[in-house]
């Protein structure tokens, strides 16, 4: 089970009592990726955070001083190379937090995991994942031209989405470290 402690935060499994923190994010996602996850109340937070309290592909993400959560990265195993994400709560972005958690997974997933290849999928209008991505040392691989879609136009038909793939290969990680 993964646990990772860095100068504020506290990487581990979700429990049940980070419902209603889970519950403050993902009720309305902002991230439209984040749709299929939205949870519709209180009763279907407390579902989602046992769910992922037994899965260690979800990490929640907590401050140091409090345990409380502020957000969740994921780690999804395919084949040899790992898809990355993170999501937020909004009431705590713009202070680094997404940053010092994201490189704490990186260095955990290639130093322990002996990972070969990290990847993230990041919506074009989603600058802020852009930039953690390019500060995390990943580069641009390449834009999907209307990927996939997450929602619905007025008339029902699906509204899809430019996606662009980030990745950052372990001998990457290791030159950026010196």
């Amino acid at each position: 089970m993964l646990s990772i402690k860095t100068e504020r935060l506290i990487l581990r499994r979700f429990r049940e009592a980070d419902s209603p923190a889970l519950y403050a994010y993902l009720h309305d996602p902002r991230s439209s990726c984040f749709f299929s996850l939205r949870l519709s109340d209180e009763a279907s937070a407390l579902a989602e955070a046992k769910k992922r309290s037994h899965d260690d592909k979800y990490i929640a993400v907590c401050l140091k001083d409090s345990d409380e959560l502020i957000g969740d990265l994921f780690a999804m195993p395919e084949e040899d190379a790992i898809s990355v994400g993170w999501n937020f709560n909004p009431r705590f972005s713009g202070k680094g937090y997404a940053f010092e958690a994201a490189h704490a997974l990186f260095a955990y997933l290639f130093d322990d995991r002996h990972a070969r290849r990290l990847y993230a999928y990041v919506e074009d209008t989603n600058q802020p994942s852009q930039r953690l991505c390019q500060k995390l040392g990943m580069r641009l691989e390449g834009t999907f031209m209307e990927f996939i879609s997450f929602m619905k136009n007025g008339q029902g038909q699906p509204v899809y989405e430019n996606t662009m793939q980030y990745a950052i290969l372990a001998r990457e990680w290791r030159a950026l470290k010196g």
